[in-house]
């Protein structure tokens, strides 16, 4: 069987591209690394762009178009840059989760899951915490709506509301918020195509107008770290 590229992400991956993209910049060590697979949760890759000024991004959401999560430019200033990939078909989130280490990240990978290569603690100290999803493109097993939470009140509401949730603490070790990120399927409900984590708030009324959900719950709730919004794309 024929196998594709069906993954890319600026992060620990199987095949690394060896050009570090942030070279000269003064930031960090940037690499992209591929995956090339056939399986139930594979889709091939079929276009890739590149958006290097935040005020295109929300433009850029359409059908089978996904943003890897890592600013190429990261840590060396200037603007925010993105690498954004097409799908031959479009594909839905089916499962979620979250890990605040690398101890599970081989398992994951090696179960399909995609890491957001951007840390839910960005600008605190302790260990990094991301969020992960696989993708499938059977519309009968998408997730349909995300939550996140940021006090026990939000908590208890959502799960009296038989969301399921995601067991890892996207705030854990600041002092701050427990934030907790929960998830449903509904039949009834549009399926999630992708989602996104927003650290430009002022770009939050482009993305709402592009037809995104930006849950506006600070996944950095109750400390100093960068403002940072989780968003939906159905």
């Amino acid at each position: 069987m024929t196998t594709y590229i069906s993954q890319l992400d600026v992060s620990q991956r199987y095949k690394k591209i060896d050009k570090d993209l942030n070279r000269g910049a003064g930031g960090d060590y940037v690499y992209l690394w591929s995956y090339q697979g056939s399986g139930e949760f594979d889709t091939p890759i079929v276009d890739i762009n590149v958006t290097t000024d935040a005020k295109d991004e929300a433009g850029k959401f359409g059908p089978c178009w996904e943003r890897l999560a890592c600013n190429l430019n990261r840590e060396a200033g200037g603007a925010l840059i993105h690498i954004w990939v097409k799908r031959e078909k479009q594909n839905y989130i089916c499962d979620i989760t979250a890990t605040d280490s690398y101890s599970s990240d081989a398992e994951l990978f090696g179960n399909h899951y995609i890491r957001v290569d951007e840390n839910t603690k960005r600008g605190t100290g302790g260990s990094k915490v991301f969020i992960w999803y696989r993708q499938t493109t059977d519309l009968k097993r998408a997730l349909t709506d995300l939550k996140v939470s940021i006090s026990d009140k939000e908590a208890r509401e959502y799960q009296q509301q038989q969301y399921r949730k995601v067991n890892v603490n996207l705030n854990d070790g600041t002092g701050g918020n427990q934030v907790y990120l929960w998830y449903q399927k509904e039949e009834s409900s549009d399926p999630i195509k992708t989602i996104a984590l927003l650290l430009n708030t002022a770009l939050v009324n482009k993305y709402r107008k592009a037809g995104l959900t930006v849950i506006e719950k600070d996944l950095n709730a109750g400390n100093d770290g960068h403002i940072e919004h989780l968003c939906v794309y159905q």
